[in-house]
């Protein structure tokens, strides 16, 4: 991997240019709603945590209106829940910024910084931001693990490690080897995924619960 001074910053500009259709999506929603966040969403939690969360992208009434990821949307209900759960956060949620929670030994991104239309990011934006993700990795001096929430996060983190698909392929629970860092699959904790039940919290805490050992060993 590339040297931390070789790389662009881990944080997009506020008004990052680079995928013209997420800019635009962007300077709408200002109009819209121009007390929200509207903007590239920065990365939560200290650089020198063990471990590393990459979620999808923010969500548009989420991350996006608050300006912290998970924080506002239904995902972030059981993301936190759990991280408290675990060791991983000290506080109390309480849905916004300012709550005063603090993540313990973690640190939270997303694949995608700008919030996509219909939650869904074009490969091309997802390869363009990938640059951001690479550099968020390589300023994590103590990195041990990263929980990859969903497939596109997950492809997106092999990339920037320099891993295959072929060698590492997505599915819940899995946890693949990747030089001194262990990658973790889960399902995303998105509200679809639990209202259908293809990701139960049990479900989501046990992959918590392997981190968590893990990281204790």
């Amino acid at each position: 991997m590339a040297s931390v001074a070789a790389l662009p910053s881990p944080e997009p500009d506020r008004n990052c240019p680079l995928c013209p259709r997420l800019a635009d999506f962007r300077k709408a929603a200002r109009k819209r709603e121009p007390e929200w966040y509207n903007s590239p969403v920065a990365s939560f939690g200290d650089a020198s945590a063990q471990l590393l969360i990459v979620g999808l992208a923010p969500g548009l009434q989420g991350a996006n209106r608050t300006g912290r990821p998970f924080t506002g949307d239904y995902a972030g209900d059981l993301l936190y829940a759990t991280l408290l759960e675990y060791g991983f956060a000290r506080g109390v949620y309480q849905a916004r910024p300012d709550d005063g929670l603090k993540l313990v030994d973690c640190r939270i991104s997303n694949a995608v910084r700008c919030v996509p239309p219909q939650n869904k990011p074009l490969p091309a934006e997802i390869n363009t931001c990938r640059h951001f993700l690479i550099a968020t990795i390589a300023a994590m001096p103590r990195l041990r693990a990263i929980v990859a929430l969903g497939r596109i996060a997950h492809d997106s983190t092999l990339k920037a490690l320099g891993i295959r698909n072929a060698a590492a392929p997505f599915a819940h629970g899995a946890v693949h080897e990747a030089g001194a860092v262990r990658l973790y699959d889960s399902y995303h904790c998105s509200r679809y995924n639990t209202n259908t039940r293809v990701l139960t919290p049990e479900m989501f805490r046990n992959v918590f619960a392997k981190v968590r050992k893990d990281l204790d060993s």
